[in-house]
Parts: C-alpha cells; structure tokens; sequence
C-alpha cells in the first residue's frame, strides 16, 4: 500500500469502515441493498445512513481500491451497479476491526433526556406525553429488531450480526425499563410540588424556611 494510500486509511471515518463492513459478507449488493440491510442491523446500535451517504462512502472506497463495482450486464431490465469488497479491503478492514483502540466510547444522546432537563420550562403533562410516545416508540423498534434477529437466525455468516442484535434486544429492553423508571420519577415530582403549597403554609416553628437557594450555582459539585 502506498503512503498516501496509508494516509487516507487513517482518515477515514467510522460509517466508511460500517459500509466496507457491509461488504465484508459473501456476494455483491446494490447501494440501495446496502441501504436496506444496514437499516435492518447497524440502526439498531450504531447508524441509520441515508442512501447518498452510503453512495458517497462506497466511492470514497473504491478510490482506495478497498471496494470494487461493476454494472449489470442486459439481461436485466434495468442496470445496477454492484460493490464488492477487494482483497486490499479485506485486509484493511480486518485491521481495523482489531484494533480496539479505535473502538472508543459509546456515545448517548437522548433527545427526551435533554427535554426532561429543561422540564422547570414544559407542563408536566406534556412530559409525561413525550415519555409515553418514546416507550411506544421503542417498543416498535424492538419488535423491528426481533424480526431482524428472525432473519438472521440460522444463517451462519450471519452469526455475529445476529450477536450485535441480541444486544440490541437487551438495549432496548433496558430503556423500556428506564423508561418506565422516568415516568415514576415524573409523577413523584409532581407529588412533591402538590404538597409544597401545604407545607408552605404550615404554621409550624419551620415556616417560611422554603426551598433552598442555590444562589445561582449550578446543581453538581465543581
């Protein structure tokens, strides 16, 4: 491999490797059918991809020599071009995929979390409405991903993306879980505010003590 192909090696992205990976399994696939198995398995835990992303990765690949394509022939009524992966891409990726160090940290970015952040600015109830829809929402993807696992099942080149969607079932079950957890929470809260017109007007030897006051600091040490 020459150096400036070496260079570019280490400046490719992770959705570059995810589509050189998508090739890695026996036979040649259409961006379109790249596409589609990539929103059956690597949504479910890593990358929901639009089509353009894929085309545009799949060119950056086979400017490396790490992909190859080549168009149908007439027999088809309509022409295709397929990717394959080369053996160069193999190669790369196979030393990609051990190299832990690249791996790094899972990233979490939860739109509802930072909704229930902002919560002292929303109605309770609303946010109890966007905690239902995300449970019903990931209660329909995790019956996508049992359908995928269903597909997957059985089929021995597929043995470690039907492992990375079993994971994906448990993480899924885990946030209906938190989920369930958040509206309890939810509720407690509003409980809590109930009652503190009550114990406001107490006249008890501790009243008008309030809340406490933060004086501006932020709610975490430091």
């Amino acid at each position: 491999m020459t150096s400036s192909h070496e260079t570019k090696k280490q400046e490719l992205p992770p959705t570059a490797w995810a589509v050189l990976g998508l090739l890695s399994f026996p036979g040649e696939r259409t961006g379109y059918e790249l596409k589609k198995w990539a929103d059956s398995s690597l949504r479910f835990f890593y990358w929901s991809p639009a089509i353009s992303q894929i085309y545009a990765e799949l060119r950056r690949l086979e400017e490396l020599g790490y992909a190859a394509s080549a168009r149908s022939g007439p027999e088809e009524a309509r022409a295709k071009r397929r990717y394959a992966i080369t053996d160069a891409g193999r190669e790369a990726l196979s030393g990609w995929a051990a190299d832990t160090a690249e791996a790094g940290p899972p990233v979490l970015k939860h739109g509802l979390l930072l909704r229930i952040w902002l919560g002292h600015l929303a109605e309770p109830e609303r946010l109890r409405a966007m905690v239902g829809e995300h449970l019903e929402r990931t209660r329909g993807e995790l019956a996508a991903v049992r359908e995928a696992m269903e597909h997957a099942g059985g089929v021995p080149e597929w043995a470690f993306p039907a492992l990375a969607l079993r994971w994906s079932e448990r993480q899924h079950l885990a946030e209906l879980e938190l989920g369930e957890a958040l509206l309890g929470d939810l509720e407690g809260l509003e409980e809590a505010s109930r009652a503190a017109p009550a114990a406001e007007s107490d006249p008890g030897p501790e009243r008008g003590s309030g809340p406490r006051q933060t004086d501006g600091d932020a709610p975490t040490p430091g």
